[in-house]
């Protein structure tokens, strides 16, 4: 009889090391999900312009206006000049171009319509805007107010950068509203992406810690730190928002991309709160999010221009695959398009 105790020692070890080992994970680390492989269908030409159709419809009504004027006095160049900053391109960037153009001397209101949109694009040209994936695991983070729209964000740039490759680990930094660790599993569950959470509560600065050292042990590609929105005159949140970014720089050697989200709709006040969020965690690259609700979509080339820091995204819907990367001439031509 002694091969039967044998067996039944064998299996009660087993089951104290099952014990064991599920306790120890603390349910902190998912299951396996396959990634997801099929890339994010593009969004054309003509569909850019439909989703950017308030922007466009205002800015062309102006325009059509200006361009029924017999004659190109100093009131049609200041009509076309209005129309810009009505768009919100911005002041500076919309004397620019039509100071540009008019020196051209166009003789009818199409080349003006073409030169202009040439302008445009080459005063956005320069900028580069591919994402920084160099560290082991690079490290993504994300910032911006309350409302712009950065946890949806967030999800939607894992879904397209999540591969076989390259897997995505997204860590729930926004400790402060309960509700928020919560939203951002939801959305790791469904693009099948791993997550750390941390206590409601609990230091920001600590859950960053904890998924930049989860993604180099599970031997994720990526990790994309959510943070707490916060409004960027609140000196004690962007306190906190700056001991994050030291801490994951301190961990990682570096950030390869802070990333700012910023609401469309709220036009030329974003420029302030992209300059404040700057000062402190040093952004590298905007997220323009609700362009397609808004009729000041112009906003993506007066904050480029104020600040120099490129728009590397611009948001165009709610669905997971309507982020996509910013290209001045689509969105020029989205813009000022026949």
């Amino acid at each position: 009889m002694e091969w039967y105790y044998i067996v039944v020692a064998l299996v009660l070890v087993a089951l104290v090391a099952f014990v064991v080992v599920r306790s120890r994970g603390g349910g902190e680390v998912p299951p396996a999900v396959e990634p997801r492989r099929e890339p994010p269908v593009p969004i054309s030409p003509r569909g850019l312009r439909d989703r950017l159709g308030k922007t466009r419809s205002a800015l062309a009504d102006r325009l059509s206006g200006v361009f029924s004027q017999s004659g190109f006095d100093a009131d049609f160049w200041t009509d076309i000049e209005d129309s810009l900053v009505a768009a919100d391109v911005g002041v500076a960037a919309a004397e620019r171009a039509v100071k540009a153009v008019r020196k051209l001397g166009p003789e009818d209101p199409a080349a003006v319509r073409g030169l202009l949109a040439a302008e445009l694009v080459a005063q956005l040209a320069s900028a580069d805007r591919h994402l920084e994936i160099s560290g082991d695991p690079s490290v993504m983070l994300v910032v911006g107010v309350n409302g712009s729209g950065k946890t949806t964000t967030i999800a939607k740039l894992a879904q397209q950068l999540n591969t076989s490759d390259r897997r995505v680990l997204l860590g729930a930094a926004d400790t402060f509203r309960a509700a928020a660790a919560d939203q951002l599993k939801a959305w790791a569950d469904r693009i099948g992406v791993d997550i750390v959470k941390g206590e409601s509560g609990a230091d920001p600065a600590s859950v960053a810690y904890d998924s930049f050292h989860a993604a180099k042990a599970r031997g994720a590609g990526i990790v994309l730190v959510d943070t707490a929105g916060r409004l960027h005159s609140k000196s004690n949140l962007m306190d906190e928002l700056g001991k994050v970014a030291r801490v994951l720089r301190r961990e990682a050697g570096a950030i390869d991309e802070v990333l700012l989200v910023l609401d469309g709709t709220t036009g030329q006040n974003s420029i302030g709160q992209a300059k404040a969020f700057t000062d402190v965690v040093g952004v590298t690259g905007i997220v323009l999010t609700k362009l397609d609700g808004t009729a000041r979509g112009g906003v993506a080339i007066a904050v480029e221009q104020e600040l120099g820091i490129p728009v590397k995204y611009i948001g165009v819907g709610e669905g997971v695959d309507d982020l996509i990367p910013f290209e001045p001439e689509a969105f020029v031509d989205a813009l000022l398009g026949a």
